[in-house]
């Protein structure tokens, strides 16, 4: 085999919760990636899982196992980002379900496109409908089927794994400056502080120097550990423990960056972007953007030139060429992925250039509501929190676009609208509330709005999907955010 094809990969499982991906993984690799007790306890994957597997040809991957419940894909996002190829599992007894279709979603999202289907359980039940619809859903996927209690298929699977590997282009240059999105963090006795992550390029020595992005904190790598084992470097594509000297734990968390000090990568709240084409969005919609292992709500404007400019809430640590997904805040949905353009637009979403361009012509005025949207705005402001359905206005979605794109409309999950100064007054209301007390309850918000469960449900369900709030069993509260670093004196 030619060593380029034997450069380091990653693989992610990617499945419906429930559908074997933590049990085919320990069939295969001998690993429990269920570390946390409230994990065994409850038989349902939380967090990332970590493994390492070793193919018939003597080559070993890095695994990351996913959870494959609803609640926990923004989780499934962090762990996808940077893998190189995945591990579908869909079971004979369910065939494809609604996460089956959202992970797929992810990794299009991401561009990893080749990897293998596993139809598991197929000791439980006739796996032939649940083959018939992954092959519809992963058209030129290898599919598999196996049973981890048996031991079916097992031998096959990891063949036809072998054999996507040994087709994955050499992408990744050692050459490259070193980036690692943080994926975990925290500390061991007697060694300090360790973060964990995917390496998307460059290598990584013991005894490099290395900057923790956004914060700019330049510390050392005592120790390189690849899967438990002490290693002199680790090079791209490989899962990778970094014990630093230099920085607390206190310091560093999942969404930051360890790169090379000479990087040019800094936090930005602006991004330009070409999105995919088949993406459900529209120019003034507000999104969640995951990149990396970070995230952040977004407002998305379509630029004149073609492509998109994406106005963050939370600075991402982007560079171009990275991919980005896109998921609906509330309720929340993968509506696609795209690719960096450029990480440090100018405010109208043009790329940097080294020299100044001309002054620009003065933007053109906005366009003037036409009469009928002026009517749905106002319909949309008196109906306060009790507003119409979008099926009750499917002869308006020209007037509602129009509405959205002049920002005097708001979408408060898939087929609902509120008027901006509305949803406004809403928000203000809830974070008043919650200063003075310690939550709110979706009975309590319904009976202060004076309107219906299923308002107050959307309107919790997006404020906790935009990161101003958080639900706890069933009450809701302020999320705390870390403070941003104070820019630093020259």
């Amino acid at each position: 085999m030619d060593p380029a094809d034997r450069r380091p990969l990653t693989l992610g499982t990617a499945g419906h919760v429930d559908h074997g991906k933590t049990t085919l993984v320990r069939a295969l690799t001998g690993t429990d990636t269920d570390r946390l007790p409230e994990e065994k306890q409850r038989g349902l994957s939380i967090d990332l899982g970590y493994a390492q597997l070793q193919l018939p040809s003597g080559r070993r991957l890095s695994l990351i196992d996913v959870p494959g419940h609803q609640r926990f894909v923004r989780t499934m996002v962090a762990g996808a980002t940077g893998i190189d190829l995945f591990l579908m599992t869909v079971a004979a007894d369910d065939g494809v379900m609604p996460q089956t279709r959202e992970h797929s979603r992810v990794l299009a999202g991401l561009g990893v496109e080749r990897g293998v289907a596993a139809i598991t359980k197929a000791d439980a039940a006739d796996p032939t409908r649940a083959l018939a619809e992954t092959a519809t859903l992963l058209p030129g996927t290898e599919v598999v089927t196996v049973s981890a209690h048996t031991g079916e298929g097992l031998e096959e699977l990891l063949a036809a794994l072998d054999r996507v590997a040994q087709s994955l282009p050499a992408t990744r240059s050692a050459e490259d400056q070193p980036r690692l999105h943080v994926d975990r963090s925290f500390t061991i006795k007697g060694a300090g502080t360790v973060v964990t992550g995917t390496l998307w390029s460059g290598q990584v020595r013991r005894g490099d120097s290395v900057a923790v992005l956004p914060q700019g904190i330049t510390c050392r790598v005592r120790a390189v550990h690849l899967h438990g084992e002490e290693a002199d470097t680790a090079a791209a594509g490989q899962r990778v423990a970094l014990n630093l000297v230099g920085v607390s734990r206190s310091e560093v968390s999942r969404g930051d960056v360890v790169a090379s000090p000479a990087t040019d990568i800094k936090g930005t709240r602006r991004v330009a972007a070409e999105l995919d084409s088949d993406a459900d969005i529209e120019s003034g919609d507000r999104v969640q953007v995951h990149h990396g292992t970070r995230e952040s709500a977004a407002s998305l404007r379509r630029l004149p030139a073609g492509g998109w400019r994406l106005n963050l809430e939370r600075p991402l640590l982007a560079a171009p060429g990275d991919r980005l997904v896109l998921r609906r805040i509330a309720p929340p949905e993968t509506l696609g992925g795209g690719v960096v353009t450029d990480a440090q637009p100018d405010a109208r979403g043009n790329a940097h250039r080294e020299e100044r361009p001309p002054p620009a012509a003065p933007p053109p005025p906005p366009d003037p509501l036409s009469p009928q949207a002026l009517e749905l705005e106002q319909r949309l402001r008196q109906a306060g929190a009790a507003p119409p359905l979008d099926s009750e206005l499917s002869h308006l979605q020209d007037e509602l676009a129009a509405l959205r794109k002049a920002g005097r409309a708001v979408r408060v999950g898939p087929r609902l609208h509120f008027h901006a100064d509305v949803l406004a007054g809403i928000e203000a209301r809830l974070t008043g509330h919650l200063a003075e007390h310690r939550s709110i309850t979706l009975a309590e918000l319904r009976d202060q709005l004076g309107t219906s469960r299923k308002f107050a449900q959307a309107l919790l369900e997006h404020f906790n999907g935009a990161g101003l709030t958080r639900r706890l069993g069933d009450e809701h509260v302020l999320r705390r955010r870390r403070p941003e670093p104070k820019a630093e004196k020259a």
